[in-house]
């Protein structure tokens, strides 16, 4: 007979995420996840497979909480452009006041395991694609709708924002300079006129 979990994977998998984000893979050892999740590395194993496993689950896990807030931010109806003005000041403003400085999960896996991980590199692709393809519509509509002039490329000043965004991350979880991070959105939005 098959015995019951005495704990909740979603619950477990959410302070794992937690975890990971604000430490990163290679600095959270099994001992870590076993003390801050309260639950046995044998359970850890049988329910989610091994450190890496359970870290690619965390990843998708903050992925599905971020990137279709901004896939509705940017595909409201009505004037395109004020969303991706709020995205940039979104992303500058949190990036400055982040208290406990994790940046971004994606961004930190990026930083930390892209090189050497296809497995990790396929799901921040997977995301940066997501956020790119939602503001290349967003710029689209806003030039078709006459918001943004004729002679701006929507694709181009897609990745140009997405760059930035992911910029803004690093300065937040490194050294949140305000100033620096509203100059900077400030700059990228003047590029939208």
């Amino acid at each position: 007979m098959a015995r019951t979990k005495e704990f909740d994977p979603d619950a477990v998998l959410q302070k794992a995420m937690e975890l990971f984000w604000e430490r990163g893979y290679e600095a959270t050892s099994m001992a870590d996840l076993v003390e801050h999740l309260g639950i046995a590395r044998a359970s850890i194993y049988a329910t989610f497979g091994g450190k890496h496993d359970l870290y690619l689950k965390a990843l998708e896990r903050y992925l599905q909480n971020r990137d279709p807030d901004i896939v509705e931010l940017l595909s409201q109806p009505g004037p395109a452009l004020p969303a991706v003005r709020a995205l940039v000041n979104a992303y500058a403003e949190q990036s400055a006041t982040d208290p406990h400085r994790r940046g971004c999960m994606v961004v930190n896996t990026a930083v930390e395991l892209v090189g050497r991980d296809p497995q990790a590199a396929r799901r921040v692709e997977a995301s940066w694609d997501t956020v790119e393809t939602a503001l290349i519509s967003a710029l689209t509509r806003a030039r078709a709708g006459g918001e943004l002039p004729a002679d701006k490329d929507p694709r181009a000043l897609a990745r140009f924002l997405l760059v930035l965004l992911q910029g803004m991350r690093v300065l937040g979880r490194a050294h949140p300079d305000p100033v620096r991070l509203r100059d900077a959105a400030e700059q990228a939005l003047a590029a939208l006129d």
